[in-house]
């Protein structure tokens, strides 16, 4: 989806989750029908995102933050050493 998905809306019910509009209940722009779809959480409760794949609805960033997926490990970048050369100072 082009918008982040809201995890937890204060009033799912007041919007249609149907697709990236998220229109108000009585308004439907999207023409998909003139019924609202409601968010997860009315029809699965709170923790609606423990069940389930939402990998299509919440991005991987929102997974990770929620536990759904474990961070990926960073690629530890090979240090080089870099030759040090100490000069003399020609103090006159």
């Amino acid at each position: 989806m082009a918008k982040k998905f809201p995890i937890f809306p204060k009033r799912p019910e007041r919007i249609c989750w149907g697709c990236d509009k998220y229109c108000k209940d009585d308004d439907l722009a999207c023409g998909n029908g003139s019924e609202r779809i409601q968010h997860p959480s009315e029809l699965d409760g709170e923790d609606w995102y423990k069940t389930g794949d939402w990998g299509g609805v919440l991005s991987e960033e929102q997974q990770m933050e929620l536990g759904l997926i474990a961070p990926k490990a960073e690629p530890v970048a090979s240090k080089t050493v870099k030759p040090h050369i100490k000069l003399p100072l020609n103090r006159r």
